[in-house]
């Protein structure tokens, strides 16, 4: 593995971005530190941190710390890396005796003891030297505890006169004592120091070597070191090439790869126990006493201890559990496992809800996200069968079994009415609707979402097609088969068709979309015509069905004949193939006929609403001209066209859905036009974009949209990336032009990365679309 970080060598700009910041409006753009000119002149280093594995022991740990100095003079470097025990012993959770220590052993050798791990070598190398004596710069190890700064922090004593500011301390404030000199504690740094004749010289480098190992072998070999860290990166080089091997572009394969990379440093340990975070620690002051009675009141089971996919481990050091579902999808194309694991871990007893809700994210874990966790499974089960050549039944089952209770508890607490209509709540899309869909209605009643019950039939259908996998080795699942088969026509009938003197359906049939509707119960109900994402999420819900998968799964297909003749007016309403089978014979099951399908994509795919350069946006370009407001008892509640970053502070003011392009979504309507495309064939074909006179069928939709989704990235024909913005810097200069930032969503009008710059979780999925289309 390896990192990139561009450390710059003049004073940090807190100051001046705070000041900058603070003067300007939600409506300006964000002053970032490349803004400030900090990386001007070339005045910075380029750091890289390699690691690797020794080819016959996994526990032998090699890093290489090079560092670049970019600038026109000469300037000084400190390299400390550090070693050190996370603290467990300070609460009062574990015996005196069991304790870690880590002490020197040697002039460049730390050796590390736990009770667990058992002993570990922390062995370095002269680095060669940056002055002109030509003399090897050799570590100074220093020693502290890694246990926190009372003193400092609030004026009371210290439990060990050693804290885990000390070795910082000793560095710039050169306080000799604030280090142990018996050369022991529970955290050690190597102190490397490249100042000689003023430091390192321009364009030259600094490198630093050094491993965690059970041996003890003294002073490294340099030469030997080097060819291992070599053979791996050889080794990496080939297993990724190996993960796309069809011809593409470099800077393709570049940008691809780069977001391989951020899924693996997003990975982070999580550690979060309900009990102990509500009652406190033995060795610590109690908590106040109302903490048991706020956030998180109600999952007192959180017993959280693994290592997680973190939708930003810089930014957002948090799982979101629908942003991991997607993190799946990227990560089992180079590790399934993991993904597998990932997927079960959050369907687990001390993750779920004893009810069957997964947890969302830590600040709320019972809000509400789309429910994506069935179609990941799938689709990680038919990566890893595609790529690896491995089928996982047993996690399949193993999972679609604990997520049974998740889909109960979504129809059970989801459909006030028991109707088939959901009001799911926030469902991640922060502020996409009008009112804050956290939150109980201003103007009473229930919401009813156009995308919540399109996730429910898009989860449906999901669970209908693990079913039919596990029931070609057990017979058992045809009849959850058929089970979810009605439920999904169930669903399906609801949102289009009401009963009489029940409210409208969700459908507009005038504009041709889907809508929320605010619903008081019976007949009355107001839909609030806003296009956005929401009205695109029902295309989701498709699913075709295989004759041959059919036709070998007996029981499963006599309940689908007598549901047709049986049921023959709902059926016939909601099953588009019922009198006209598809490509290949296939039936079709979805929420939106071809009629409203075109109709929508109509919409969809216009420039002035949701087709924009790098993919749909989250909100249609309509509402620019034509913002949407509701005012309720006195208080006016708008709906406008936003492509950048949100003009206000709901939900932090650091999100927007509406206007910008985020790629997840992006990623699940790419797949829908994929599978009408395997019913439809090439005798369905829509306008792309809608008034150009192109036409094209819907796999071809697909990968017009997966090619503008991918120039977000890649170079254009003039060397620029559009998640850049125009920036000099970051398009040409060749220390820049390689490297991309992976933001959490783009710009609706111009593609500009917006949001945490290390989201490489969902927005990691651009490394499957290459993939797919090169």
């Amino acid at each position: 593995m390896k990192f990139l970080y561009k450390l710059p060598q003049r004073q940090f700009p807190y100051q001046d971005l705070i000041e900058t910041n603070a003067k300007r409006t939600r409506l300006d753009k964000e002053y970032n530190l490349i803004d400030t000119g900090i990386f001007d002149d070339d005045r910075y280093w380029d750091i890289f941190i390699e690691t690797a594995k020794e080819a016959d022991d996994p526990d032998e740990l090699l890093f290489r710390v090079t560092a670049y100095n970019r600038g026109p003079e000469p300037a000084p470097l400190h390299i400390v890396p550090h070693v050190w025990f996370r603290n467990t012993w300070a609460w009062g959770r574990e015996e005196a005796e069991l304790k870690p220590s880590i002490s020197k052993i040697g002039p460049a050798t730390a050796q590390s003891k736990h009770y667990k791990l058992g002993d570990r070598y922390f062995q370095l190398s002269p680095s060669p030297g940056a002055g002109s004596s030509g003399d090897d710069v050799l570590p100074e190890l220093l020693f502290t505890d890694n246990d926190t700064n009372y003193k400092e922090l609030w004026g009371v004593k210290n439990k060990t006169p050693y804290v885990k500011d000390g070795i910082h301390r000793r560095i710039v404030d050169d306080q000799r004592d604030a280090v142990n000199p018996n050369n022991t504690g529970t955290k050690c740094a190597a102190w490397y120091a490249f100042d000689e004749d003023e430091g390192v010289p321009p364009g030259e480098c600094a490198v630093v070597r050094f491993r965690l190992s059970r041996r003890n072998d003294g002073f490294l070999d340099e030469e030997l070191f080097d060819d291992i860290v070599e053979q791996r990166r050889a080794e990496a080089d080939e297993f990724y090439h190996r993960i796309s091997p069809l011809p593409m572009a470099d800077d393709l394969r570049n940008i691809q790869r780069q977001a391989f990379s951020g899924m693996m440093w997003c990975k982070q340990y999580y550690h979060f126990v309900w009990d102990q975070w509500a009652n406190g620690d033995p060795g610590m002051p109690p908590p106040p006493p109302g903490r048991k009675a706020i956030r998180n009141k109600e999952w007192k089971h959180m017993y959280l201890d693994d290592i997680l996919s973190m939708p930003d481990s810089w930014e957002y050091p948090f799982f979101a559990a629908w942003d991991s579902a997607f993190h799946c999808i990227t990560l089992a194309m180079i590790d399934p496992d993991f993904s597998k694991k990932q997927l079960d871990l959050f369907t687990r007893e001390w993750y779920m809800h004893p009810n069957g809700q997964l947890p969302a994210y830590e600040w709320n874990f019972g809000d509400v996200n789309p429910p994506v966790h069935a179609w990941s499974l799938f689709r990680v089960f038919k990566i890893e069968r595609k790529m690896y050549g491995r089928e996982d039944f047993d996690c399949l089952e193993r999972v679609f079994q604990k997520l049974l209770l998740n889909f109960t508890w979504w129809v059970n607490r989801k459909d006030a009415d028991g109707k088939n209509i959901f009001e799911g709540g926030f469902l991640g899309l922060d502020n996409i609707g009008v009112f804050n869909r956290s939150d109980p209605l201003p103007t009473g009643g229930v919401l009813e979402q156009a995308d919540s019950t399109g996730w429910m039939g898009f989860y449906c259908l999901n669970m209908l097609n693990i079913c039919l996998e596990l029931a070609k080795r057990r017979r058992i699942y045809e009849d959850m088969a058929s089970k979810f088969f009605e439920h999904f026509l169930m669903i399906s009938d609801a949102m289009q068709y009401r009963s009489e003197g029940e409210s409208k359906p969700l459908w507009n049939e005038e504009d041709g979309f889907y809508y929320d509707a605010i619903s008081w119960g019976g007949p009355w109900s107001h839909q609030m015509p806003v296009r956005s994402l929401v009205g695109l999420i029902p295309l989701y819900s498709t699913l075709t069905l295989e004759p041959e998968i059919i036709n070998r799964l007996p029981a499963f297909k006599k309940r689908v004949e007598w549901f047709i003749k049986n049921r023959k007016e709902t059926a016939e309403r909601n099953i588009a193939s019922i009198s006209k089978r598809g490509q290949g014979d296939r039936l079709l099951l979805s929420l939106v006929n071809e009629d409203r399908l075109k109709r929508i994509m109509t919409k969809m795919l216009d420039e002035d609403e949701f087709l924009a350069d790098h993919g749909i946006r989250s909100l249609s370009k309509y509402h620019k001209d034509h913002p949407y407001s509701m005012d309720v008892n006195g208080q006016k509640y708008e709906v406008a066209y936003l492509p950048g970053d949100s003009d206000s502070g709901l939900f932090g003011g650091n999100s927007n859905w509406r206007g910008p392009i985020w790629l997840a979504v992006n990623f699940l309507l790419i797949e829908s036009c994929q599978r009408f495309h395997l019913y439809y064939g090439n005798d369905l074909k829509v306008e792309c974009p809608t008034n150009s006179g192109d036409f094209m069928h819907l796999g071809h939709v697909a990968e017009e949209l997966q090619h503008r989704l991918q120039h977000l990235f890649a170079r254009g024909d003039d060397g620029r990336r559009a998640i850049n913005d125009g920036n000099q810097m970051l398009d040409f200069d060749p220390n820049w032009k390689d490297y991309m930032w992976y933001h959490e969503f783009f710009d609706g009008d111009t593609g500009r990365g917006l949001g945490a710059t290390h989201q490489c979780g969902w927005t990691g999925l651009i490394a499957k679309m290459i993939h797919d289309t090169g």
